[in-house]
């Protein structure tokens, strides 16, 4: 089990801005309203070395908003219950284990889901919005 999946299994989530997948893959992530997503990815890094330095480095997360997906997976956006100001959006398989998350610690609770075909956008409180491929999130912007 990687740190994410881990951690997931607790609904807890890193308190650093960053895309996190279930194989432990992590990458930077910033929000750039400027960006036709919404956010540039940038650099992989180690989140077991990230939580190494700091245990506590996360964040309890709650949901917001469900939306079923056709292979019985979900995604979800919500909020980190920390501070007002986080918010976190992913992709669920059925059994509720994590694909992949996004994380935002300037972003306001996700609230709103958009799905059209592969691609769904996430909108938060605040007004932030990005657009996701639901397979492979690092498919707009890259990293």
């Amino acid at each position: 089990m990687s740190i994410i999946e881990g951690l997931w299994a607790d609904y807890c989530l890193p308190d650093v801005d960053g895309l996190y997948f279930s194989d432990g893959r992590s990458y930077e992530v910033s929000l750039d309203a400027d960006a036709t997503n919404g956010m540039r990815f940038g650099d992989s890094f180690d989140l077991e070395a990230v939580l190494a330095e700091d245990p506590d480095w996360v964040t309890d997360i709650g949901k917001n908003r469900s939306v079923p997906l056709a292979d019985g997976g979900f995604l979800w956006g919500g909020e980190g219950v920390s501070h007002g100001s986080y918010g976190f959006c992913g992709r669920l398989r059925a059994d509720n284990t994590l694909v992949w998350a996004l994380f935002f610690e300037e972003s306001n609770p996700f609230t709103e889901i958009q799905v059209s075909g592969s691609t769904a956008v996430f909108r938060s409180t605040s007004g932030v919005s990005i657009t996701v491929d639901i397979e492979d999130p690092l498919r707009f912007g890259g990293a």
